[in-house]
């Protein structure tokens, strides 16, 4: 396989000295930064992610800072989700839209304070966009990335861990809530959070001095846990139903088609710049949405692309995500399948680069 030559362009993280001394494996390319995708393997570290805990270098989650007396006119413009009653202290997960109701990002926004917010992307120039609606309506808002990077603290036993380093307060932090809590001298928001099934919370690293000390400190506290580097898992994040941006969905799908319709309030999302377009989605429905897929197969090839599901011949969706899980056996897979086979039950059929396997629409994922 070749090799990712490094330049200025893949930028370093705060935390990139621990994550190489942990012996990471692989990476891949994520706003411009490397994201660790594996430590010793990915059954290997499924199962410690699961019964421990794990530091997550998740610096590539950069936020979009959007601060002034427009502030939360322009968050709402860019999404069908109604955040009026949203509260400082809060996160909510934020699906956003292009004026034809296309998903553009699926982050986590933070409510620091009526005039400042703080949008946590997924992985793409969401802060190009940003920018670009804030000039076009002339809104009295500065819109930057500032220096802020996550790390995240993964895993059944993250809150022994985080309590060691931060105190016991940071138990009461509630899900989708976020507290201030003291690292050397540095406050810090920590929100009850993460990309795994597992439960946890994410630390947003205010400054790039603090990173390996912050990451010595939960290493060294958590010893006593088993605490390892880690970092998403693909194998627990499609069992848990975990979407991935530009992997599962891409701007050519509506949040009602990735399942996300609880998240569109779209009849009071009064703004929002694709309001329009999903109204008509809404009231006609998609004619394709994500499921998931069990695959009858011991084991499954890796690929950069989709894979079609078939029935009767003919192509009804496609697999966007797929793994072997140890703890549910066989194939967990993500797909985007049409309205007429995506009821739980329907058998398909899978074309991997591998060759064909038998697969069957479930009713729920399975974390």
């Amino acid at each position: 396989m070749a090799l990712i030559s490094q330049s200025r362009r893949l930028r370093r993280t705060p935390f990139s000295d621990g994550v190489e001394a942990a012996g990471v494996k692989a990476f891949t390319v994520y706003n411009r930064m490397l994201l660790p995708t594996m430590f010793r393997s990915p059954e290997e570290d499924y199962r410690h992610l699961k019964e421990a805990v794990q530091i997550w270098d998740v610096s590539v989650e950069r936020q979009v800072e959007v601060r002034g007396p427009d502030a939360g006119k322009l968050v709402q413009m860019l999404t069908p989700r109604d955040l009026r009653g949203m509260l400082p202290g809060q996160c909510y997960y934020m699906p956003v839209v292009d004026e034809t109701g296309g998903m553009l990002n699926d982050p986590v926004v933070l409510k620091l304070a009526e005039d400042r917010w703080w949008i946590s992307i997924a992985d793409s120039d969401l802060l190009l966009w940003v920018k670009g609606v804030a000039q076009g309506y002339r809104l009295d808002v500065l819109v930057d990335e500032p220096d802020i990077s996550p790390l995240a603290v993964q895993g059944p036993k993250a809150d022994d861990l985080m309590a060691e380093v931060f105190g016991d307060n940071i138990r009461d932090v509630r899900f989708f809530r976020f507290g201030w809590f003291t690292f050397q001298g540095r406050d810090l928001a920590i929100a009850r959070s993460g990309y795994s099934k597992q439960g946890g919370f994410e630390i947003y690293v205010d400054g790039a001095d603090i990173g390996m000390p912050l990451w010595n400190a939960l290493m060294e506290a958590g010893k006593p846990l088993d605490v390892r580097a880690g970092c998403p898992n693909n194998i627990e994040r499609i069992e848990g139903g975990l979407l991935s941006y530009g992997n599962d969905m891409t701007d050519d799908n509506t949040p009602h088609e990735c399942g996300l319709g609880r998240f569109c309030n779209t009849a009071t999302a009064i703004g929002c710049i694709g309001r329009d377009a999903l109204l008509r989605v809404a009231k006609e429905g998609p004619v394709q949405q994500v499921r998931p897929i069990a695959i009858d197969a011991k084991t499954l090839p890796g690929s950069d692309r989709a894979w079609p599901l078939m029935a009767g011949g003919k192509r009804v969706g496609q697999v966007t995500s797929a793994a072997i899980s140890p703890d549910f056996g066989g194939g967990v897979a993500i797909g985007m399948v049409r309205m007429t086979h995506w009821d739980a039950g329907t058998e398909l059929s899978v074309q991997s680069p591998d060759g064909e396997y038998a697969a069957v629409v479930k009713d729920k994922f399975w974390n």
